[in-house]
């Protein structure tokens, strides 16, 4: 039965759900406690706090979707707290760790990521529901940021000086603000089914990828992330030959007709 003009419409239920922004909050102090740490001159705790925020980024949105609470807060949130643990904390921790000697040069690069990481999120807010799943439109901001930090953390592991890789962070830090606001497409494992029955030998090939990370982590996962970034061109253009050599199939039946 509707309700009459005389009687009060429903309260809206108010309020936020707790699960996923936890993680979300979570992921958000990963990027505050990696500038502090820069500031105090821990680099590798900078980096390793920037690894640990992707883990909990990557994780809100799927107890969001398990748990049945997604919500617009918690999207806008998940947004703000990407572009502190993703844009400005990679970008200040790297021009504290070496960008800074470059002077003008070192603050710019640091700045196109910065900018390149805000333009990238709006985009990816403005695409939900209308892009293709299967691929992000640009290089995502996290694996940016892990390109960054994994850059950072394999110096400090090894003891090379900030000042001699001032030029080769300036490139990286550039280049992954570009990637960011390009057309270039990334596989975004989205189709993957981790509910869905697997063979065994993928488990296998699991435990041997836990165990080549834990071989040496600050390696492993700066190259990791690095193939991934270099693999969006590689698709693009793999893409972009394939659309050519469908038309140019298509030509001649046209012409015949």
């Amino acid at each position: 039965m509707s309700n009459t003009p005389n009687e009060p419409a429903p309260k809206r239920k108010r309020g936020i759900y707790l699960l996923p922004n936890l993680f979300t909050t979570a992921a958000l102090f990963g990027g505050f406690f990696a500038i502090l740490s820069a500031v105090n001159g821990r680099f590798d705790a900078a980096a390793i706090a920037i690894f640990v925020a992707m883990v909990l980024d990557g994780l809100d949105g799927r107890v969001a979707r398990m748990t049945n609470t997604q919500s617009a807060f918690g999207a806008e949130y998940d947004s703000l707290s990407d572009m502190t643990a993703f844009g400005v904390a990679p970008a200040l921790v790297v021009f504290i760790w070496g960008l800074g000697d470059l002077g003008k040069i070192g603050w710019f690069a640091a700045f196109i990521y910065t900018a390149g990481t805000a333009l990238r999120l709006a985009r990816f807010n403005t695409q939900i529901g209308i892009a293709d799943k299967r691929y992000f439109q640009g290089l995502p901001s996290p694996s940016a940021a892990a390109i960054i930090a994994g850059a950072i953390w394999v110096a400090v592991d090894f003891e090379l000086p900030a000042a001699d890789l001032a030029w080769a962070a300036a490139v990286i830090t550039t280049l992954s603000g570009l990637l960011m606001v390009s057309n270039v497409r990334y596989h975004s494992f989205k189709e993957v089914d981790f509910r869905g029955k697997v063979p065994f030998i993928a488990l296998v090939v699991i435990m041997l990828g836990f165990a080549v990370v834990l071989w040496h982590p600050p390696l492993v996962l700066f190259l990791l992330f690095l193939s991934y970034a270099v693999s969006g061109p590689v698709i693009t253009l793999v893409h972009l030959r394939r659309r050519r050599a469908e038309r140019r199939a298509a030509q001649p039946e046209a012409t015949d007709d």
